[in-house]
Order: structure tokens, then C-alpha cells, then sequence
């Protein structure tokens, strides 16, 4: 299995798509009562912007779009080390939102106006319900994105860098968009980040240990020892 995605990553990245679509799904219908409620203090203080919609739409196209662009430019290895903690990340809320089912009271009851921006966020309450937010799964993706944006060699180009701060900015907008449509609690987010954080410094962890380089230097080791060892 494992040759068979190396053979194929569009195809891997198709099926886990599937799977990630399927459990979501399944969760959003039948964990409908949470567990645990998700708010603080400073969810109060955060207003609720209707246009926050447009950035919190924008990850929809970000992720495919950085997956197929460092697996078209960058060395395949790059594209693999922005998979493992990416769909690591996306399976261990899964299954966090299937052990402790949270949800969160933020949404506002009504929304004023009947224009793009509000009909957008009143969709966007029809399909998503208010379940399974903690850690955010928006979040994690965008800081993990950001992450592959300073790692990957793809964008060391001159006529590429750009793409770095503008991934900054694009994390930062999504994040702060997750709370302000109210979406999610400033917990989710606090979440999120620690969820990437964790996840990206075990797979460079990861990756030490099976670099050519790591190997080396344990065969080095290994034939100082004494034979007796």
C-alpha cells in the first residue's frame, strides 16, 4: 500500500479525500449532542462579521491548491512532508470530535441584510452545524499550509517568494475569520495551533531520523563500538 501511494499521490490524495468526506459526514449526523461546550470570555468580545466569509472560503481552494502546486514544483519529498501532518492532523480531530463530541452557542440568531455576504454565512450555517470544532480543523490546515510555505525549496525562486508572506496573511485572515463568522471559539483556534505546532515538529523529528545523513552517523556509531557491545 504504501509503494502504491508513493506511485501515486493524486490517487492517495483522492482516496483520503473520500475517507476525511465520509467520516465528517457521518459525525455531523449522528454526533449532534456534544459533550462539551466550547467558550470563553473572550468569544464575547469578538464581533460577528458577516464578511468574514470571504477568507473563510479561500481555504477551500488553498489546500488543494498548495498540495498541487509543491507536488508540480517542489521535490517529491517536500510534497510527502506537507502530507504526513496535514492528514495526521485532519484524522486525530476526527477522532477527537468521535471521543469528546464538543460544539459551541456562539452563531448570532439572526443575520441582517439580504446581501452576498449575509446569504453566504446563512449557507454556510445550513451545511455546518455548530458540532465538532474543537480543535479547529480550518486552523490547523492554514498554519500547516504556512508552515509548507517556508519549507518547501519550490519557493526560493525570486519570482515566488512572494507566496510566503502572502501565506501568512491568508492564515491569518482564515484564523481570525473562524472566529469572527463564529464559526468556532477562541479555543478551537488555540487548539488548532498547538495541533500544527506539535504535529509539524514530530514530522521534522521524523524526518531527521530516516535522513541518509541520520543513518550514517548511526553506522558510524555502531562501528566504534566494541565487538563485545
Amino acid at each position: 500500500m504504501r509503494n502504491w501511494c508513493m506511485r501515486h499521490p493524486i490517487g492517495f490524495m483522492a482516496l483520503y479525500l473520500l475517507f476525511y468526506l465520509l467520516c465528517f459526514t457521518l459525525l455531523e449526523k449522528y454526533v449532534t449532542v456534544p459533550d462539551l461546550w466550547v467558550h470563553c470570555r473572550l468569544d464575547d468580545l469578538i464581533p460577528f462579521c458577516k464578511y468574514a466569509i470571504i477568507p473563510y472560503s479561500m481555504w477551500f481552494p488553498w489546500i488543494p491548491f498548495t498540495l498541487f502546486y509543491i507536488l508540480w514544483r517542489g521535490p517529491r519529498n517536500e510534497f510527502w512532508r506537507l502530507c504526513l501532518p496535514l492528514f495526521t492532523g485532519m484524522t486525530l480531530s476526527l477522532l477527537f470530535y468521535l471521543i469528546v463530541p464538543n460544539g459551541l452557542t456562539l452563531r448570532p440568531h439572526t443575520i441582517a441584510g439580504t446581501d452576498f455576504f449575509a446569504n453566504a454565512v446563512r449557507a454556510l450555517y445550513r451545511t455546518d452545524t455548530p458540532t465538532n470544532v474543537c480543535p479547529s480543523i480550518h486552523v490547523f490546515n492554514s498554519v500547516t499550509l504556512m508552515f509548507a510555505y517556508y519549507r518547501s525549496s519550490c519557493f526560493d525562486k525570486p519570482g515566488r517568494r512572494w507566496m510566503r508572506p502572502a501565506a501568512v496573511i491568508l492564515c491569518t485572515a482564515i484564523t481570525c475569520s473562524t472566529m469572527l463568522l463564529k464559526q468556532h471559539s477562541v479555543i478551537d483556534v488555540v487548539f488548532g495551533i498547538l495541533l500544527a505546532l506539535a504535529l509539524d515538529y514530530a514530522a521534522t523529528l521524523l524526518e531527521y531520523e530516516t535522513s541518509p545523513l541520520r543513518r550514517q552517523q548511526r553506522l558510524k556509531r555502531k562501528q566504534r563500538l566494541p565487538e563485545w557491545w
